[in-house]
């Protein structure tokens, strides 16, 4: 193990650091104060005796990877320095054998100078789920195994696909992401494979999966790819792939990972998707879960959220009232994560600098859940995403317009109207309501 660099005002307790970690072997320097961030990377592991400010610590630990340790350890400190970057929070005073394992953790921690930050991929939330999500990411991005995200809309499979990718070996190679449902089915071979040009003077078309060699490739709705293209993304997961029109067969690099808001095995089942595809995608499933269902995590989600819009929208001063609180704790959040986030932009927008976001400008209305609506469909029951999608539009279709059903849904506009084609859900014929401007070119 290459050196460790040991920063602390108290000369005592730093030496007492290092003597513990020369014990088990492991060589570490002293130093009193924080060198030029740029210097750091001649070291492997970088520990941090008592805190420092956020913006040291996130340089620090985009270069290094990185352990803090307190003597004034705190739930809330502990959660900034993982958001900032720190691999570890330890509390001072700390066992040997507690620092050493930390210490070997961040020594097989490759952190490159382009690492994304912890802000790019915000995996938020203190639940018992959310954590061993962390942790299974943790273990997971390192190899190069195929991996299925399963979840509802708007819980963010997107958001664990890059931080599987970020934290993964592959992470100064791109990441290209591809949505199947939105690509027309006659062009989603071409955009995927490439395309083989019949005029040799030509060259051919790369596709994105020659676009993402070396690195990883995030198929969003995987349930949606055509029958011809599942068949060709096999080769692909064999290390080869053939452009549309070629002969020929050519080695790729890639790491597919996957996602969908339907029950693939429900659909492999019906033979609506190839089997033998889905064991190959099926190496390493994450299930995340909707987030009514880790309801601990709401008001650390909408906090972020608050900062991060205000921020965005150059807004100050603003906070959520404790009727309100309890409005975002009480509301089932059909459309999860997006949804919260579209409520609390629309809340922003709307607030006036220096005010409390009440629950009006939420504009949300916790209503009593069904049974179905709490506990969604487990992977055997037959009840699937797509039945509650229905249920939900027609029973809210008569209150609400499409925009606020889109809203609610945590989609936008064009989305439900393809999934009402899609599922044959016919839209209402009158309304309660005078006719609104948003329904008028639907």
């Amino acid at each position: 193990m290459t050196d460790i660099l040991l920063i602390d005002k108290d000369p005592a307790r730093s030496s007492e650091v290092t003597r513990a970690l020369h014990d088990q072997g492991v060589c570490a320097v002293e130093q009193q104060s924080i060198p030029s961030v740029e210097s750091l990377t001649q070291y492997a592991c970088l520990v941090i005796l008592d805190t420092i400010a956020v913006d040291s610590l996130k340089s620090i630990s985009s270069r290094v990877p990185t352990i803090v340790i307190s003597d004034q350890a705190t739930i809330p400190a502990a959660v900034t320095s993982m958001r900032c970057g720190a691999l570890d929070y330890l509390a001072w005073p700390v066992a040997p054998e507690v620092l050493l394992a930390a210490v070997e953790r961040a020594s097989t921690s490759s952190v490159p100078t382009h690492k994304n930050t912890l802000d790019n991929f915000p995996m938020i939330g203190s639940s018992e789920s959310m954590q061993t999500l962390k942790q299974s990411i943790a273990k997971v991005a390192p190899t190069n195994s195929t991996i299925l995200i399963l979840g509802q809309s708007g819980t963010g499979k997107e958001l664990v696909a890059r931080a599987l990718h970020s934290a993964s070996n592959r992470a100064a190679a791109p990441m290209i992401s591809i949505n199947c449902a939105t690509i027309p089915h006659s062009l989603i071979e071409a955009e995927l494979f490439g395309l083989e040009q019949y005029d040799a003077n030509l060259g051919g078309n790369r596709g994105l999966i020659e676009a993402a060699e070396g690195g990883t490739l995030f198929l969003d709705e995987i349930a949606d790819l055509p029958a011809a293209a599942q068949a060709r993304l096999l080769r692909v997961l064999q290390g080869q792939n053939r452009r549309v029109g070629s002969v020929s067969t050519a080695p790729v690099n890639v790491r597919i990972i996957a996602a969908t808001h339907r029950n693939l095995a429900e659909l492999t089942e019906q033979g609506k998707f190839r089997e033998d595809l889905f064991y190959r995608l099926n190496v390493v499933c994450f299930d995340i879960p909707p987030l009514r269902q880790r309801a601990e995590d709401i008001h650390e989600i909408a906090a972020w959220l608050l900062e991060r819009t205000c921020e965005r929208l150059n807004k100050e001063g603003l906070s959520f009232t404790a009727e309100s609180k309890q409005a975002m704790a009480d509301y089932h959040w059909p459309g999860n994560v997006r949804e919260l986030e579209n409520a609390v932009e629309r809340a922003v927008i709307l607030a006036d600098e220096h005010s409390e976001i009440t629950q009006s400008l939420l504009a949300i209305h916790p209503t009593p859940a069904t049974t179905a609506e709490l506990d969604p469909p487990m992977k055997g029951d037959q009840t699937s995403l797509e039945d509650y999608f229905m249920r939900f539009v027609l029973d809210n279709q008569e209150q609400c317009t499409e925009t606020e059903l889109a809203e609610k849904l945590g989609i936008s506009r064009k989305s439900l109207w393809e999934r009402r084609q899609r599922l044959n859900i016919p839209r209402r014929k009158t309304r309660k309501r005078g006719p609104r401007r948003d329904d008028a070119n639907t």
